[in-house]
């Protein structure tokens, strides 16, 4: 057995930080990833989707060249091209990660699946089959989750797709069915409506996007529908089964649809079974996310988990964020915790929706005085001249300390305008101070003038 200071299983972005940070610190560091150094971040998350989301905005734009005065003689896309320039991006990100680690003093980088075999006690087993059991008084787990895959009647005897087996896929679907109404079936959905498929939404909820506002969310369905995208609430999937004409998908309201290709997006559970974390004592829920306090502590001393496994918000910045907590407080001890934390996150349609925050729906819910401003994108100059005036702008204020609680940027460039108002609520600048401030024209920016001079 070796015995090591710290263990870090899987390599997502709270494990590669951490594992140079301690390594750095002097700690006798091993870290475990069983496939692909970078998490699913950057190989199944965020660098591939957004890679082929940017591709799917030149195709809209080509479409759209005429609007601008350019005329094309039409276009055709090349699909292997597409998903190539993808594999381009995760690889070399992926080869950058891996060798900034390989080549960091004091840390150990093995490949294998790890399983807990006894109290802060990991065995792992290598490609090759050999195995290694070592140990360390701190324990880091940064496994990540999986794609959900529904109890579907006749869902295990067809080929279907996932958020992680699509990004492969060599072919456009001629019409592609999406089980569920999550942000990656959004964002996909809207990718392969640009490249051309025809594409049906299935959300079993009957509110679209119901932890969003009710003006957000029709804001959004209304764009994507705009693209030709048919979207069904309230629907549920009762049975799918392949025929010769494609997969028949039986649905409980509209009747049967013809797919070509399904995708399941219904959510992701954590990847902790193969883990084996009850073999050290480590407390998990009802879903297998594996259990934490403020400070991203288990039920077992010395063992934390960060990221996606500990359930709550499935972002890669909140991994990070994961990382500066537990880095901090251990190596600078610090008293960082979780409590009071923003949520902040986006979702990458085109236009893209930026949300910080609390929602009206949430602030009414507390009972708190609130003041809500809304500006329509078309009121937006320099959207306006870019023919991108599609969606909204919402803030919530506390209408007594005129402090922002929250607010959602649905326009291009959503991200980043939400960002200002991010640090505007770090900072505690208050509401009238954005509106009264000079910004530059024509920018997006500016129309924080616009918004809250309808308080």
């Amino acid at each position: 057995m070796v015995k090591y200071d710290a263990i870090i299983i899987g390599s997502g972005q709270a494990a590669n930080p951490l594992a140079k940070k301690l390594a750095a610190a002097g700690w006798k560091t091993a870290l475990i990833e069983k496939k692909f150094i970078g998490g699913t971040c950057i190989n199944v998350g965020c660098t591939p989707t957004k890679t082929l989301v940017a591709s799917g905005r030149v195709a809209y734009l080509v479409k759209r060249s005429a609007d601008f005065g350019i005329h094309t003689n039409g276009f055709s896309v090349d699909i292997e091209t597409v998903i190539r320039r993808k594999n381009e991006h995760v690889l070399a990100s992926r080869e950058s990660s891996a060798k900034r680690l390989l080549e960091t003093h004091n840390l150990d980088v093995v490949f294998g699946n790890a399983a807990f075999t006894g109290t802060r006690e990991v065995t792992v087993t290598k490609e090759d089959g050999s195995v290694s059991t070592m140990t360390a008084d701190k324990i880091f787990i940064n496994t990540g989750t999986r794609p959900v895959v529904p109890p579907i009647a006749g869902l295990a005897g067809i080929h279907f797709l996932t958020s992680d087996t699509i990004l492969d896929l060599l072919v456009i679907p001629s019409h592609l069915v999406i089980i569920g109404g999550s942000y990656i079936a959004l964002e996909f959905g809207q990718l392969y409506r640009r490249l051309g498929s025809e594409v049906t939404i299935i959300e079993n909820n009957r509110q679209f996007l119901s932890k969003e506002d009710d003006d957000i969310a029709a804001e959004i369905k209304k764009i994507l529908e705009e693209d030709g995208i048919r979207i069904l609430t309230g629907t549920k999937v009762e049975k799918v089964h392949a025929t010769a004409k494609g997969i028949n998908v039986d649905t409980d309201t509209t009747g049967t649809l013809i797919a070509s290709h399904i995708l399941v997006a219904t959510g992701r559970l954590p990847e902790t079974a193969a883990l084996n974390p009850m073999a050290s004592g480590i407390a998990t829920d009802n879903h297998g996310f594996i259990t934490v306090n403020e400070k991203l502590e288990t039920n077992v001393p010395g063992v934390y988990a960060l990221g996606d496994v500990k359930g709550g918000p499935q972002f890669t910045h909140i991994s990070y964020n994961d990382y500066l907590i537990v880095y901090k407080n251990l190596l600078e001890k610090a008293n960082l915790t979780t409590t009071g934390r923003d949520l902040v996150y986006c979702l990458f349609t085109d236009p893209e929706l930026g949300r910080i925050g609390l929602t009206e729906k949430a602030a009414r819910e507390k009972g708190l005085n609130i003041k809500v401003a809304t500006l329509s994108a078309d009121h937006i100059a320099r959207a306006w001249e870019n023919s991108e005036s599609r969606g909204m702008l919402k803030a919530i204020v506390d209408a007594d300390s005129k402090r922002i609680l929250g607010a959602a940027a649905l326009c291009f460039g959503g991200g980043e305008l939400m960002s200002i108002l991010q640090m505007a609520m770090m900072g505690g600048v208050t509401y009238d101070r954005l509106r009264d401030a000079v910004y530059a024209h024509p920018t997006f920016a500016e129309s924080l003038n616009n918004l809250f001079a309808s308080l």
